[in-house]
């Protein structure tokens, strides 16, 4: 036999024999999951993306994340500065980490709590950093 058929085994090839390719519909594929810890690090990620500016002793953003089926409920805990448009800061937060979410997950996301955990005192403008500020005796 000069020519073998495709999908044959030849004399002494231990391999066993192919099956030929065929669709499998997409109803019957399989799913691909992906872990809550992967979704909460890209929201911390967003997170500390949305942030123009953190406090120099600052803790990074850090999320918690609740998954069904392919909608996240997102948390995410921050440390901000003081005085400053904290309210904006939220916001953007909440915008950055839906979308991010979104276009790297595939997730929506109804919800996103920002949880602020610590204020930072800003130090005034053209004030040295370290020299003592206000009223000392």
């Amino acid at each position: 036999m000069a020519e073998e058929q495709a999908g044959e085994e030849r004399s002494g090839d231990t391999r066993t024999p192919r099956k030929a390719m065929t669709a499998v519909p997409p109803g019957e594929r399989g799913a691909t999951r992906i872990a809550d810890r992967v979704v909460a690090k890209i929201a911390a990620q967003a997170a500390r993306e949305a942030l123009t500016e953190l406090p120099p002793d600052a803790v990074p953003p850090h999320a918690t994340v609740v998954v069904h089926h392919d909608r996240a409920r997102v948390r995410v805990i921050l440390e901000l500065l003081y005085p400053s448009d904290i309210g904006g800061q939220c916001a953007t937060v909440r915008h950055r980490v839906a979308s991010r979410v979104h276009a790297l997950a595939g997730m929506d996301v109804p919800e996103v709590a920002v949880e602020i955990e610590r204020l930072h005192l800003a130090p005034p403008h053209g004030a040295a950093p370290g020299k003592a500020q206000g009223r000392t005796r």
